[in-house]
């Protein structure tokens, strides 16, 4: 890819993001951590990798305004416009389009190119690990949603069947589960690399939020007349 393309489609990202969970750091995590699959597969297309990579959550912005829109969907149409509106050709643009609308975990929508997978595995990478929760926390602050919720009895709930949006909740749903959902090899090794992290810290956080509800219902009872 030339210089002029990537400052072009870099500056246009940056137009685009406005989130502080979602900002132009994780566009580069998301591309080194893509550059760094790509070494390992035959035959990318960097390109269209590299395109894919920089412009995948240029749709962020539409979903928080309105929760009903899909960021992949509404990213993947602005990109192809783009692409095309600055002289690049129906299948290039098709081909990022179709990177970024399959970059978002769904069963009815998976990557299906190379270029395609190793974006979707990149932009799990990001949501692994500290990091992941890192960025999990800032969200949920962002969106106003608390750590964690109560049970009917005044415990701390794990998070594990819960209706209300908190970040345990968002661990138990989402985090603790994605790292069987990777599509290359690199992309599995690097996101087990940073599991034990993720779990360690959840249930460090539980276990002292738990007891501090434990220990803190008693003796307040024993005060109270």
């Amino acid at each position: 890819m030339k210089k002029e393309t990537y400052t072009m489609l870099k500056h246009f990202m940056l137009s685009c993001m406005d989130d502080s969970a979602h900002d132009k750091e994780h566009i580069y995590r998301v591309l080194y951590n893509a550059l760094a699959i790509a070494q390992t597969e035959d035959n990318v297309d960097y390109d269209v990798l590299i395109a894919s990579c920089l412009l995948h959550d240029i749709g962020r912005k539409e979903q928080f305004e309105n929760p009903a829109l899909c960021h992949a969907s509404v990213g993947s149409e602005k990109a192809y416009q783009f692409l095309i509106d600055n002289g690049f050709d129906k299948t290039y643009a098709g081909q990022v389009r179709h990177c970024i609308l399959t970059h978002r975990f769904r069963k009815s929508s998976p990557p299906e190119s190379l270029e395609a997978k190793i974006l979707f595995d990149a932009d799990k990478l990001d949501v692994s690990g500290a990091m992941g929760i890192a960025r999990s926390l800032i969200y949920k602050g962002i969106v106003s949603e608390p750590l964690y919720t109560l049970l009917p009895d005044g415990t701390v709930s794990t998070g594990e069947h819960d209706t209300v949006p908190s970040f345990f909740h968002e661990y138990k749903y989402k985090l603790e589960n994605l790292y069987s959902h990777f599509y290359t090899a690199k992309g599995a090794e690097m996101a087990g690399e940073r599991q034990k992290i993720a779990v360690d810290f959840y249930q460090c956080l539980y276990q002292e939020a738990a007891s501090s509800y434990a220990h803190g219902k008693n003796e307040l009872g024993k005060l109270l007349q």
